[in-house]
Order: C-alpha cells, then sequence, then structure tokens
C-alpha cells in the first residue's frame, strides 16, 4: 500500500513546482523530503520526476499518481474530520432499542443526550429482551434497554456487558372482588382458586407468571392472555380475574388495586442497559452516564406504594 504522507509530498510538489516547496509544506527538510520521494518511487518501480539541475518537474506518471494523490488525500481529510465529529460526538450515530414499559425513564434520557449532542443521529426502537439482546450481539443496535427475571435462565451474554439501572418488582392487580381488608402484602397462594390473566404462551413474561405460581405452591387458571399490560389492566378492572404486572406497568387504573407480594419473596426484574463488551463508543458511553443519571435522581426508580383503584 502507498504511504500517504509520500504521496502528500509528491501532491505539494505538483502544486509548488519543487521539493523544497512540498518540504517547507510538510514541515520537513529537502533533503529529507527528496528521500521519501526517491523511496516512493522504488516502491512503485516508476519514474515519478525528472530531476534537473536546478527545477524538477512530474513524469507523466508522476502527473497522474499526484492528481489520484489529491483525491486519496482528500477522503483521508475527510475520514479524519468525521472519525473526531463522532469522537466528539458531534457526528455518527447511535442505535437504541428499549423495552415497552421502560420509556418512562429512558426517553427522558433520550430526550437530554439529542439535546447536548443534536449531530448525533439518534434512532430507536421498541424490542423486548429476547430480541435485543441477539440485536446487540449482531451489531444492529448499540445499546438496549433489556430486563432480566431471577426466574428465567440468563441469555447468552458472551461478548455482551451489562449495567445495571434498577431493580422493578413485580406487583399483584386485582379486581375489587377479590381486594382484601387491608394494607398487608399478600401471598399469590392466597388468589390460586382466581382466574388469571397472562401473556401469550410465546412471550417470556407468561412464563414468570406460572413458575411463580408454582413456586407458589399451585397451577394457575389462566383464562386470559395478551401480551399488553394496557389490556391486562382493563380485564383485571372487569372482574376476569388477577394478574402479575411489573411495576412501570402499574399505573392507576379505575377497578384494579396493586398489592404488594410478600410470598413469593423477591419477586422482581432486574434492569439493565446492555452493549458490546468492545464498544468504545463515545456515544454509548454518554448514554449509559445519563441513564444512570436518570434512573438515580429522586424518583427516578423509587418503587412504588400499593395503589388501591
Amino acid at each position: 500500500m502507498l504511504d500517504p504522507r509520500r504521496l502528500r509530498l509528491l501532491r505539494d510538489v505538483a502544486r509548488t513546482g519543487s521539493i523544497a516547496g512540498a518540504a517547507q509544506r510538510d514541515g520537513r527538510t529537502a533533503a529529507a523530503a527528496s528521500q521519501q520521494l526517491a523511496a516512493l518511487e522504488r516502491q512503485t518501480g516508476v519514474r515519478l520526476l525528472e530531476r534537473g539541475a536546478r527545477s524538477v518537474r512530474l513524469t507523466e506518471a508522476g502527473r497522474v499518481l499526484a492528481e489520484h494523490a489529491d483525491r486519496v488525500l482528500s477522503e483521508l481529510d475527510s475520514a479524519e474530520q468525521a472519525l473526531l465529529s463522532v469522537a466528539g460526538l458531534r457526528g455518527g450515530r447511535l442505535r437504541v432499542s428499549v423495552f415497552g414499559t421502560a420509556a418512562g425513564f429512558t426517553v427522558p434520557a433520550l430526550g437530554a443526550f439529542q439535546r447536548r449532542h443534536p449531530g448525533v443521529e439518534l434512532t430507536f426502537v421498541e424490542l423486548e429482551p429476547e430480541e435485543a439482546v441477539p440485536a446487540v450481539r449482531a451489531g444492529e443496535v448499540d445499546l438496549a434497554v433489556t430486563h432480566q427475571y431471577a426466574q428465567l435462565p440468563k441469555p447468552d451474554l458472551r461478548g455482551l456487558r451489562q449495567t445495571p439501572l434498577r431493580s422493578e418488582r413485580l406487583l399483584l392487580a386485582v379486581p375489587p372482588s377479590l381486594r382484601p381488608g387491608d394494607e398487608s402484602p399478600v401471598r399469590l397462594r392466597d388468589y390460586a382458586g382466581a382466574r388469571w390473566i397472562a401473556p401469550r404462551p410465546v412471550a417470556g413474561f407468561q412464563a414468570v407468571v406460572e413458575l411463580t405460581c408454582r413456586a407458589a405452591g399451585f397451577e394457575p387458571k389462566v383464562g386470559f392472555r395478551t401480551d399488553n399490560f394496557d389490556t391486562m389492566r382493563t380485564l383485571v378492572a372487569a372482574d376476569f380475574g388477577v394478574a402479575l404486572v411489573p411495576e412501570p406497568a402499574a399505573v392507576p387504573t379505575q377497578g384494579v388495586t396493586f398489592l404488594e407480594v410478600a410470598r413469593p419473596t423477591q419477586l422482581a426484574r432486574e434492569v439493565h442497559a446492555t452493549t458490546r463488551a468492545g464498544s468504545t463508543s463515545p456515544a454509548v458511553e454518554q448514554l449509559l452516564e445519563l441513564l444512570v443519571e436518570r434512573v438515580s435522581a429522586p424518583g427516578g426508580s423509587a418503587p412504588r406504594r400499593r395503589r388501591p383503584g
């Protein structure tokens, strides 16, 4: 491969008409410049310069190479500027994926990032963790906000890095007919006879519901299935059954009470920012800082209280 520094000297000889002029532009002596140009001729195997006693001019081969060198060096300069822009967060791109109920704390962080770095092209797609983790590994997404339930096997994280963001409890959504008389946390076993509303069998959270109920000593009688938490709350409010929902999905709904669960214990999911282990992207690191800052702020990840509907 031709040395760009030698190509730059040849181009500057064409522009200045002399080796001394090219050397001055490059900040070196005329003798050093002459040596580098001679090395370029040896490398190409073609005579590039016709040297006279007091002048130098390019051969036809030298002229052709100098023209190409001008375009090559211009592209290299552009590449260098683009690289500096990415490093300085004045350019480049950042591709982000988020699962649905994480929007409450991730969108403000994305907004803060965009205001600080408007030159970075920011894209967003909603993906559940089972889709997002492979997308990060494949290089289709730069940063994914994902979650993991203790009841489910951990995904393959080889080549990936996870930064903990927050822990979200699972709450039991109950209709008025099953609302207890006091504020105490409940045992899931007390609702073994109730109808259950759960995600479809293809969803990972569906396995969490069934595994959790089995750990409490019973098999849930699932009568309604939906992957949409709005629909799930609507079904609970209509007295069609009870449902486990993560904290962010426990929004106030008429006719629904969200109960803390005493048994089984530690019923929660862990939320992470998942990135490639080898990533050195300044944009990824900046968004990571903003996400951690967001969930660390007062109210950013505080647990919800029991909400009577």
